[in-house]
C-alpha cells in the first residue's frame, strides 16, 4: 500500500551548541517548498547578520530526491552533511534546519566542525514538536450555484477540509483529500453531486455546471 504520512516538525525550534569560544546557534523549520526555505533563511540572516556562516540542510517531499546540504564557507562535508544526517536520523522530511556559527578564535578541526554542527541540531530537533502528517491532494470544485447545495453536501459528507472558497459570480471551492482516497472520494462526491448511482459515475463525461481540476499536492 502506498504511504501517505510523514513525520515533520509542528513549527520551528531552536538550539544552541558551545565549543571552544565558537557558538552554533540552530533554527528547525516545518517547509513545504523552496520558497519557503529561503523565507527561512532569510530570516535567520537578519537575526544574525554578523555570523561567520550560514550552514544549512533540508530535505523535501515523501520521495526524499528533493535535498540539498550546505556548507557556506565551513570545510567540504563539515556542516552541510551533519545537518542532513540528523535531519534523516530522527525520520523528518519537509524540514529546513540552518546553523549559525560565530567564530571564538579556536579552530575545531574537521572532526570538531562536524560534531559541532551535528549536536547542535540535534539540540534544535528535540526541542522541537513531531507530528505525524497525512499527504493530501488539493482539488477546486467551480461549479455553478444551481449546483451549489449538492456540492456542499458531498464536501459535508466526507467532512473535507475546505482551504479555499470564493463565491463570485461562479462558486470556487478547494478541498484537501488524503491522497490514497482521492480517486473513490472523488467517484462518491460525482455521484452526490450528479444524483446518480455510484456504478454510473464511470460513463459520466461531465457534470453539467461543474469544472474538476486538481491543483497540488500538501
Amino acid at each position: 500500500m502506498k504511504k501517505d504520512t510523514y513525520k515533520t516538525l509542528a513549527g520551528p525550534c531552536e538550539g544552541e551548541f558551545k565549543d571552544r569560544g565558537s557558538k552554533f546557534l540552530s533554527y528547525a523549520f516545518p517547509i513545504n517548498n523552496e520558497e519557503e526555505r529561503q523565507a527561512a533563511l532569510m530570516e535567520v540572516q537578519k537575526l544574525h547578520p554578523k555570523a561567520r556562516h550560514w550552514c544549512y540542510a533540508y530535505r523535501i517531499g515523501m520521495d526524499g530526491n528533493n535535498f540539498r546540504a550546505n556548507d557556506d564557507g565551513e570545510p567540504s562535508g563539515t556542516a552541510g552533511k551533519p545537518i542532513l544526517g540528523r535531519i534523516d536520523s530522527f525520520g523528518l522530511v519537509n524540514v529546513f534546519v540552518v546553523v549559525v556559527r560565530y567564530f571564538g578564535g579556536t579552530l575545531l578541526g574537521a572532526s570538531g566542525l562536524i560534531n559541532a554542527y551535528k549536536e547542535a541540531t540535534i539540540l534544535a530537533l528535540e526541542k522541537g514538536k513531531i507530528i505525524e502528517k497525512v499527504v493530501e491532494d488539493i482539488y477546486q470544485f467551480t461549479f455553478d450555484y444551481s449546483i451549489m447545495s449538492e456540492v456542499m453536501n458531498a464536501i459535508k459528507k466526507y467532512k473535507l477540509e475546505m482551504i479555499h472558497q470564493d463565491f463570485g459570480e461562479i462558486g470556487i471551492v478547494q478541498v484537501a483529500i488524503r491522497q490514497t482516497e482521492v480517486a473513490d472520494t472523488l467517484m462518491k462526491m460525482k455521484a452526490i453531486i450528479a444524483k446518480v448511482h455510484l456504478e454510473m459515475v464511470p460513463d459520466l463525461e461531465e457534470i453539467e455546471g461543474l469544472t474538476l481540476e486538481f491543483v497540488g499536492t500538501r
